[in-house]
């Protein structure tokens, strides 16, 4: 008999929790609540209450699903208060989408009506600690030893309502390695102090039966157990390397290029200084080929070749003067 009641009162808690936990996420027809779970799955708006690290209400509703080409007003009371109507709405699309408000008692009662106030679409109920969403933790603070970290967050009110949560990741990393500990302290280790990791922060409300979280904190960077600005990968060090090689690359180009320069010059040089002079080894060559030994007339024609020799080169010589007194007045005009 005491096994049937106990299990009489555990299956009535279980119903109790399921309606209880389907409040938050709907708003009811008040000319249809009587308790049925398929009343409420039928009359749900697809809503969600938060009351906002207790000091404010925030609550939206689907307005264009749910009441399409209407602009619904909302009004509301605490414990025993009067009613109050909404002064300060959020907006979809020019219709009324939801409502913010100050948080001014523990028991929330919550009224949906028509534009002009006549009619009464919707009611609810609810403990406003029931639907509290914590703030993202402040004041937190790192301790570094080698590999190993720990992780306090301070400043948390009724931290045994709480559980701290921690994310990071390195910069090679794509996915976040998440860590929950009970508030406000996690310890881990396992950490390349060379390199950079991002971290972020939550808290998870756990005293209630709709346990929010609060949105994630501020990221941040730290390497070598001291905090920096980022982890980005520095994307200047390629430029760098890019540039070194092309420099010495145009630097070679130069050289080369000077040194052709003065080869060119110095040919010029040669051939002032050291003029072509005949093999002295074939001078006489032709005397017994071509003149059979004949020296007076090979002497002649050997006077003749030498005269018209002289002549060519100096006239050559006279124009390389001629060119270099012609550039030398050119640079002295520009000078001046």
């Amino acid at each position: 008999m005491g096994l049937g009641v106990k299990s009489s009162a555990a299956v009535l808690l279980c119903i109790l929790l399921r309606v209880s936990q389907s409040w938050a996420p709907c708003l009811y027809p008040i000319n249809q609540f009587n308790g049925s779970e398929d009343v409420l799955a039928d009359g749900c708006p697809e809503y969600e209450i938060q009351n906002l690290n207790g000091k404010r209400m925030e609550i939206s509703w689907h307005a264009k699903k749910k009441f399409p080409g209407r602009n619904m007003t909302m009004s509301y009371k605490f414990d025993e208060q009067e009613e109050k109507q909404c002064i300060e709405y959020l907006h979809d699309q020019g219709y009324n989408s939801g409502c913010l408000f100050p948080t001014e008692g523990s028991y929330l009662h919550i009224y949906i009506r028509n534009p002009n106030q006549t009619e009464e679409a919707y009611f609810d109920e609810q403990e406003s600690s029931n639907l509290l969403k914590p703030n993202p933790p402040e004041h937190v603070t790192f301790q570094w030893a080698d590999d190993k970290v720990t992780v306090q967050c301070k400043g948390v009110d009724k931290e045994h309502c709480f559980r701290f949560e921690l994310q990071y990741k390195s910069q090679l990393d794509k996915d976040w390695q998440s860590r929950d500990q009970e508030c406000c302290e996690i310890k881990d280790q396992g950490f390349d102090p060379a390199k950079c990791y991002s971290f972020r922060f939550r808290l998870n409300h756990s005293c209630s039966v709709f346990a929010y979280s609060s949105e994630w904190g501020a990221e941040t960077h730290w390497k070598n157990g001291s905090s920096v600005d980022s982890c980005d990968i520095d994307v200047s060090e390629p430029k760098s390397i890019t540039v070194i090689p092309l420099t010495l690359v145009m630097a070679g180009v130069l050289v080369i290029f000077a040194l052709l320069l003065c080869v060119c010059r110095w040919e010029r040089i040669r051939k002032i200084l050291m003029p072509s002079v005949p093999d002295p080894k074939h001078l006489y060559s032709d005397l017994f080929s071509d003149h059979n030994g004949n020296f007076q007339e090979w002497i002649s024609k050997t006077e003749n070749v030498l005269v018209q020799t002289k002549v060519k080169y100096d006239a050559d010589e006279e124009e390389e003067c001629a060119i270099e007194e012609e550039e030398g007045k050119d640079f002295q005009g520009a000078k001046v």
